[in-house]
C-alpha cells in the first residue's frame, strides 16, 4: 500500500492506522482492566460484507461507545470470539470503519479533532445546536458523506442522536436505510454511562460490568416497509422502545444485583489468569 494512500475523505491511511493503534492501546484497559466488557454475538462481525454495513446502536457516551466497538470489531476480525484480550489485533486495524457524530462535538477541542481522523462523519444536527432546540434543513453534503462512507465500508450510527436513554429515533436513520439499502446490524450497549463521564474520556467508576450485544442483521423489506415501520423496528432492536421501561419489584431488583455480583466474581476470577 502506498505510504500516503488516502480514503475517500482525504485522510491518510498511514496516519489513521497509527492513531488507531495508539488510542487502542491507551483505551484497552478501560474495557479489560478498570472495567470488564462482556461481549455477545461478535462472531456475526466476521460474516459481514466489506462495505455497505450500517451498525445502529443506543448511545451512552460521546466517545467510549465507538472506541469499544472498534476494539470488538477488530478483535472479531482477527479471530477472537466475544473477547478483546491480547491487543495484538489493533496492529492491523480495519481502516474503513466510520461513525456518524455531531460536527459541533468533533470540533470541540484538539482531542475530538484527532478522534475525527479515525473515521468521523461529522453532520450538522437539524434539531439541536449548542444545547438549544433548532429547526434547520438537512445538509445534502452530510447525506453525501454518509453514502460515500457506506460505499467504502462500515458505518456506526446512533439513531437517537443523544446519550439520553429512551429518546425518539430520528427518522433520518430510516431514510438512510430505505435509500442505500445497507446490511443493518443492531448493537445494544450498557454500563458505559455508569463507568465513564458523558464524553467517555474520564473513568467515573471502576469495576462496572459493561456489556455489548451484537445482534443478527435485520431482515428489511427496503421497498415496502415505511419509514415509520423501520423507526419502530429500530426502537425494539436497540432496546429503546418505551416498553423496555419497566418498574421492577424489590425481589427482581435483588436478583439482578445478585446476578451482577456473580458475573463480577466470574470476571475477577478470570482476570487473574495469565493472558
Amino acid at each position: 500500500m502506498p505510504l500516503f494512500k488516502r480514503n475517500p475523505f482525504g485522510h491518510i491511511l498511514f496516519i489513521k492506522r497509527w492513531i488507531i493503534r495508539i488510542f487502542g492501546i491507551v483505551s484497552h484497559g478501560r474495557y479489560r482492566r478498570f472495567n470488564k466488557l462482556e461481549i455477545e454475538g461478535s462472531e456475526i462481525i466476521r460474516d459481514l460484507p466489506e462495505e455497505n454495513v450500517l451498525f445502529i446502536a443506543n448511545h451512552q457516551t460521546y466517545f467510549a461507545d465507538v472506541a469499544a466497538m472498534l476494539h470488538v470489531f477488530n478483535a472479531s476480525l482477527k479471530g477472537r470470539i466475544d473477547s478483546i484480550k491480547n491487543i495484538g489485533y489493533i496492529w492491523d486495524p480495519k481502516l474503513n470503519i466510520y461513525y456518524i457524530a455531531a460536527s459541533e462535538t468533533m470540533k470541540a477541542g484538539l482531542l475530538p479533532k484527532i478522534f475525527a481522523y479515525v473515521g468521523s462523519i461529522s453532520i450538522q444536527r437539524t434539531w439541536r445546536s449548542q444545547g438549544k432546540d433548532v429547526n434547520r434543513q438537512v445538509k445534502m453534503s452530510d447525506i453525501s458523506n454518509i453514502k460515500k462512507a457506506l460505499e467504502d465500508g462500515w458505518v456506526i450510527t446512533f439513531p437517537q442522536g443523544t446519550t439520553t436513554p429512551f429518546k425518539p429515533i430520528r427518522r433520518g436513520t430510516a431514510h438512510i436505510i430505505k435509500t442505500y439499502k445497507p446490511v443493518v446490524v443492531p448493537v445494544v450497549i450498557d454500563g458505559f454511562r455508569r463507568s465513564f463521564d458523558k464524553k467517555g474520556l474520564l473513568i467515573k467508576k471502576r469495576n462496572v460490568l459493561q456489556s455489548m450485544v451484537i445482534k443478527k442483521p435485520m431482515e428489511i423489506d427496503y421497498e415496502n416497509e415505511s419509514i415509520e415501520d423501520i423507526v419502530k423496528r429500530i426502537e425494539f432492536e436497540i432496546e429503546q422502545h418505551p416498553s423496555f421501561l419497566k418498574v421492577i419489584t424489590p425481589e427482581e431488583y435483588l436478583e439482578r444485583e445478585n446476578d451482577l455480583n456473580r458475573k463480577r466474581r466470574f470476571w475477577k476470577h478470570h482476570q487473574k489468569k495469565p493472558q
